[in-house]
């Protein structure tokens, strides 16, 4: 299977996810993607499981996916509408 992103490092800080993604670290607002995992705490927030082909991550406890991809273009629009 080949990977569709190589994600590590992944950290929390507040309402925001911090990871390494093919070498670059993202600082990404959880309040944006998912208010519902942004509203947990720590422990819940490091219950997760990167998909085997790299493209999201999921919360098993709470039943949330989110898309990889998805949260680096946020940022890139971000950046890019500055």
């Amino acid at each position: 299977m080949n990977k569709h992103h190589e994600v590590s490092n992944i950290r929390f800080e507040e309402n925001f996810i911090i990871m390494t993604v093919d070498g670059a670290e993202y600082r990404i607002d959880l309040r944006e993607h998912s208010p519902q995992l942004a509203a947990r705490d720590e422990r819940t927030k490091m219950n997760f499981r990167i998909s085997p082909a790299g493209y999201g991550l999921h919360w098993p406890e709470i039943d949330e996916d989110l898309s990889i991809e998805a949260m680096i273009k946020s940022i890139k629009t971000e950046r890019s509408s500055v």
